[in-house]
This record gives C-alpha cells, sequence and structure tokens, in this order.
C-alpha cells in the first residue's frame, strides 16, 4: 500500500476529526506562504504568487464547507499544502 492510499484511508476513517485540524494548517500555512510573499515583493512574480496562494486556501475551505467528497478534499489538502511549502522555500531570503 503507497502512502498515499494509507493516509487517504485514515483520513477517511476520522474525516470529522480531520477537518478543523486541516482547515488550521493550511491557513496558517498559507498565510505564511504570503507573509514571506509579500515580504519579498522585488521579484516581477509576487502578484501571481500570491494569487495562487489565495486561491488555494479558498479552494480548501470551498470544497471543506460544500462538503465535497473526501477524495477531492484530501487532494486539494495535499497540493495545497506542497504548493504553499514550496512558495515558501522560493521566497525565503
Amino acid at each position: 500500500m503507497k502512502l498515499y492510499d494509507k493516509y487517504l484511508l485514515d483520513f477517511k476513517k476520522d474525516y470529522i476529526l480531520y477537518i478543523p485540524l486541516s482547515i488550521i494548517l493550511q491557513s496558517c500555512m498559507g498565510s505564511i506562504a504570503a507573509m514571506f510573499i509579500t515580504m519579498n515583493h522585488t521579484k516581477p512574480t509576487y502578484f501571481y504568487e500570491l494569487i495562487l496562494c489565495v486561491t488555494l486556501a479558498m479552494a480548501y475551505n470551498g470544497a471543506v464547507y460544500a462538503q465535497l467528497k473526501m477524495n477531492w478534499i484530501f487532494n486539494l489538502l495535499v497540493i495545497t499544502l506542497i504548493t504553499d511549502v514550496i512558495l515558501i522555500a522560493l521566497n525565503v531570503q
């Protein structure tokens, strides 16, 4: 069993418990990424990075509030967290 499948099964099993935790986690990661992006606003692409960061955070929160399928929510969580980590790494000075 792949690591992704294992975490997806755990997420589905304890879905109600993971939702508040994941909202807090991805919101904190998104705000940290947005902070680093705005601190490094001399790059010409900073506005697009900020749009990407905010859009993904809003998409995840919207998916949770709209009660989409668990697979969609889990995939959006993974995509959001990976993107935020990449944006943080690109903007750390």
